[in-house]
């Protein structure tokens, strides 16, 4: 038996020391035992943004899919691994998904709802022999008495699953975001630019309306009775329903109207100030794109020249998006994991196989190979790569 062995060992048998937050007990004391439920509704927020505005849609693609096409390495202190249970696990984390399609799922439900949860199906003993991405909307946590998470309550349809996220080896993962006002719960990008996605969905009804109707309002009718009356209600219902019918829509665009006596027609249009609203639209994308951490550029948005040219934007996405969301992400993984096997090897994106930091990369190393005062050791160090065998 090793002395680390036996130190484990002296300390399994002496009495546990509680560690625990003094505002733990505070946070819980309304809701121990019980649901915290999402204070949004996850599902309305996904339906009108991912899946209704095509700037939020392809924010979410273009982080979830570059996110997902990192690629890994698995190392520990001394080595990097080309072969290992986990590099297999990931490789084919379930029978339905590769590791691109389980990567993009969790980095879209992180990135939509603020939270993701990933599940791992392991034995007694052992790392995990698959892993599968949960909903994030129907999934809610069950906090403790002192405040933290005791279980996560998987709700579908009518049925129930709890699973138990007490022990050293808690089957599901809770990955959030920041939230300053929610202690169980991140918050999404999507709650950030629900203005601006409702303030651009908005300016692209109004322009489906305009197109409807030939891009501007056909005009107005006006009634000149001799005698100073009006419409009777059949008469104006008659006349609206005909209008209706045969004049407005675009399939009826510069269709002749015939006008009986009293009638006169005054032709209207919209001043070019009212028909600038694809401004108000465009300035809602950049606000959307902005709330994502997007360039505005990858999205396609006209007019928009904050970076000198679309490489820099890239590699801007990658450095302020993409980077600091893997590194969270594989970095919480591998502790996770860690509970399961003992191994203390962790997941990391290969910065070197990235080819939007190519240019930064090669600066980086002629940097560090051209630094005489520093040592071998140091040099890798620097580059991020283990220690040789003896050092």
């Amino acid at each position: 038996m090793s002395v680390i062995d036996y130190f484990r060992r002296g300390a399994a048998a002496s009495a546990p020391q509680t560690k625990a937050s003094a505002a733990g007990p505070v946070i819980s004391y309304h809701s121990a035992g019980r649901v915290v439920w999402s204070p949004r509704d996850v599902a309305s927020l996904t339906r009108t943004g991912f899946a209704g505005n095509p700037v939020v849609h392809r924010a979410v693609k273009l982080i979830a899919e570059a996110g997902a096409a990192l690629p890994l390495i698995l190392q520990d202190a001394t080595s990097r691994y080309d072969s290992h249970p986990l590099i297999d696990l990931m490789a084919r984390p379930n029978g339905a998904q590769g590791r691109a399609e389980l990567f993009e799922a969790l980095y879209g439900q992180l990135v939509l709802t603020g939270n993701a949860y990933l599940e791992g199906v392991a034995a007694e003993d052992g790392a995990p022999v698959e892993l599968h991405v949960l909903r994030s909307d129907r999934m809610s946590v069950v906090p403790g008495a002192d405040g933290w998470p005791v279980a996560y309550e998987y709700a579908v349809g009518g049925r129930k699953h709890r699973f138990d996220a007490t022990g050293p080896r808690p089957t599901v993962l809770h990955l959030k975001s920041f939230h300053p006002q929610d202690d169980h719960y991140g918050l999404s990008a999507l709650q950030a630019a629900v203005q601006a996605i409702d303030v651009h969905s908005s300016a692209s009804g109004w322009c489906k309306a305009l197109l409807d109707n030939a891009a501007r309002p056909s005009g107005a009718l006006v009634y000149g009775a001799a005698d100073g009356g009006s419409l009777s209600s059949e008469q104006f219902d008659r006349l609206s329903n005909e209008l209706e019918a045969h004049h407005m829509g675009a399939r009826n665009a510069g269709r002749p109207m015939l006008l009986e006596g009293g009638l006169d027609w005054k032709p209207m249009g919209f001043s070019p100030s009212d028909m600038e609203f694809h401004r108000t639209k465009e300035a809602a994308a950049r606000d959307i794109a902005l709330a994502f951490g997007v360039p505005p550029m990858l999205l396609g948005i006209p007019g928009e020249a904050t970076y000198a040219n679309y490489q820099e934007a890239h590699r801007a996405f990658f450095r302020l998006t993409v980077l600091p969301l893997a590194t969270r992400v594989t970095a919480a993984i591998s502790a996770w994991l860690q509970g399961f096997t003992g191994d203390p090897v962790w997941l990391r994106p290969d910065l070197d196989q990235v080819p939007a930091l190519s240019a930064e990369r090669d600066a980086h190393w002629a940097r560090v190979s051209g630094a005489d005062f520093l040592s071998a050791a140091e040099k890798r160090a620097l580059l991020g790569l283990p220690a040789e065998p003896g050092e």
